[in-house]
């Protein structure tokens, strides 16, 4: 919901580049519940998206945009897809914690699982709200009145279905708009800042490998 509302009142590129500080509360969520530390690295990534977001809050050129968003619909806009991204990465550091604390494994099959579970939970509280408020009765006037036919209209929805499956496991990058310099700065200081955070996980992980080999090495001789 969250996101819709961002969409709605903010153009595509903004959007984009304010999602990009889901990166940051990932760090800060993770901080607080998985007890991941501050690196420089990621420090300068929270730095930098959250100067990038800050920038974009002062760019509402209305000239630019065909919907003429007024300056409080964009701060509307802006406060929701920053909730939308915050509200992930937590949800993202409450799984994590899961995994540590309560599961206490990581193989493929539990992660497997509890996408599964959570994406089927999410779905049931959909279905709730689509059926309590009467939404549903209107499912089949919207079908027929869309325009390219209820093919169209099925593929559609399936289509917004893949690209979000695959947006919640990628980073979205659009272009800024022409001739406005602050989101062209937003946009490079959020790159800037996602390298950083990718940087800092890659020696993560070099650091993790030897640890990794010698666990492996003394299961091996404990076996023999």
């Amino acid at each position: 919901m969250l996101h819709t509302i961002g969409l709605e009142y903010l153009p595509v590129s903004t959007y984009s580049l304010i999602c990009a500080s889901q990166l940051g509360f990932n760090a800060l969520f993770s901080y607080f519940l998985n007890a991941q530390k501050f690196t420089p690295f990621i420090v300068n990534s929270l730095f930098l998206l959250t100067i990038s977001s800050a920038l974009l809050v002062f760019s509402n050129d209305d000239s630019g945009n065909s919907n003429k968003t007024s300056q409080g619909k964009y701060v509307i806009g802006f406060m929701c897809t920053v909730a939308a991204s915050a509200g992930y990465a937590l949800n993202l550091s409450i799984t994590q914690l899961a995994f540590r604390k309560i599961l206490k494994r990581e193989t493929f099959r539990v992660v497997m699982n509890v996408i599964i579970y959570q994406s089927l939970v999410a779905t049931c509280v959909i279905l709730v709200g689509l059926f309590t408020n009467g939404e549903w009765r209107n499912l089949r006037r919207e079908m027929k009145e869309y325009e390219l036919g209820n093919i169209s209209y099925v593929m559609k929805l399936c289509h917004k279905y893949l690209r979000f499956a695959h947006c919640s496991g990628s980073c979205r990058v659009h272009f800024p708009r022409k001739d406005d310099w602050s989101e062209v700065v937003a946009m490079l200081l959020a790159n800037w800042g996602f390298a950083s955070y990718i940087y800092q996980h890659y020696l993560d992980d070099l650091e993790s490998k030897p640890e990794s080999k010698i666990v492996n090495e003394v299961s091996l001789v404990e076996r023999a």
